[in-house]
């Protein structure tokens, strides 16, 4: 027993005097204006959830299946749907129908109007010739007024038949919508993580169906102490060196965080004494990670190195030489 204890402080002994011997030499080795940070490749989980409720017809994809933009992931079965959106079509059809007949009155009752000025006029000028009662023309001004409020009440009730179709046609768009709705499509490029749900379960609006890594922006985030930080801009050039694979990657910087925050637990940094650290994110090319894309996988550990805006008089330095790039189709990795 004492013998493993002995071995095992041994060990500890011999891995942290290795840390501090590599975080010296990289301190030795690297210019003043290149700065490094621990971390790991990430990326954003994103959730494919239903806009509609019903029973899940197909599920398309498998838990490790890469999709693209668009692709149908999975369906909801969409019979009641498509038969509310009969229903709404015949809606409006027959609010289309309602509001030709409304045209319709209001040439009708236009027409009356024209034949009541009409016969008042006729009547006002026997009135002045007197060869007519006065109580016919009084009689005559009352059916124009009668006229006038019919057409008045037309035009309304036509106002009322339009807005009858549009309201018909809005409520066949919102179940169109809901039809389209029934397929789940892959919003961006990636793999699917967590397959939520099989064919013939009921899931309820909102309900998640499945889960994937986002695979558009692949980036690695870690953290640099202020005195660096300040210096570090956005689009800045960046390389990162991964455990598993023996070559530099380029990258560029996307994301250097306004707000402060205490190291975290999980991160070590060059210098211990800062507490107080920035988050920066290095986001790999999309390009180099479509050509790997069966290849990528978040939680790899890695180096971010960055090149800081040099101080006033100096000149920014080149990347040493084990940060070089080299020709990307060489990495020990197969292309598809």
């Amino acid at each position: 027993m004492r013998l493993q204890i002995g071995l095992t402080a041994v060990a500890i002994f011999l891995a942290a005097g290795g840390y501090i011997l590599w975080t010296q030499s990289q301190d030795d080795v690297l210019p003043v204006d290149i700065a490094y940070g621990n971390g790991q490749i990430e990326a954003v989980q994103v959730d494919i959830s239903s806009m509609v409720a019903g029973r899940i017809e197909t599920v398309s994809v498998r838990e490790g299946d890469m999709v693209t933009p668009g692709q149908v992931v999975s369906t909801v079965d969409a019979k009641i749907i498509e038969a509310q959106l009969a229903q709404a079509k015949a809606q409006i059809a027959a609010a289309e129908a309602e509001r030709a007949a409304a045209q319709a009155q209001i040439g009708q009752m236009e027409a009356l109007l024209a034949l009541a000025q009409e016969e008042e006029e006729r009547s006002r000028a026997l009135v002045a010739r007197g060869t007519s009662p006065q109580s016919n023309l009084d009689t005559l001004s009352t059916n124009v007024a009668v006229a006038e409020a019919n057409l008045e009440a037309a035009r309304a009730a036509l106002l009322a038949h339009e807005r009858a179709v549009d309201a018909a046609r809005a409520a066949a768009d919102q179940i169109a919508a809901n039809l389209e709705d029934t397929e789940l499509t892959a919003p961006t490029v990636g793999r699917i993580l967590y397959r939520l749900v099989e064919p013939g379960e009921i899931i309820s609006a909102g309900a998640r169906v499945m889960t994937m890594v986002d695979l558009s922006e692949v980036y690695l985030e870690f953290y640099l102490p202020a005195t660096q930080a300040h210096r570090l801009a956005i689009g800045d050039e960046a390389r990162i060196k991964l455990d598993v694979v023996d070559a530099v990657v380029p990258a560029i910087v996307t994301f250097v965080s306004p707000v402060s925050q205490f190291t975290p637990r999980t991160v070590e940094t060059a210098d211990e004494r800062q507490n107080l650290v920035f988050r920066v994110r290095a986001r790999v090319p999309q390009e180099l990670v479509e050509a790997y894309i069966d290849y990528v996988r978040t939680g790899i550990r890695g180096v971010a190195y960055v090149r800081l805006a040099p101080e006033p008089g100096q000149a920014p330095s080149d990347w040493p030489a084990e940060l070089q790039l080299a020709d990307l189709s060489n990495l020990p990795l197969p292309l598809n």
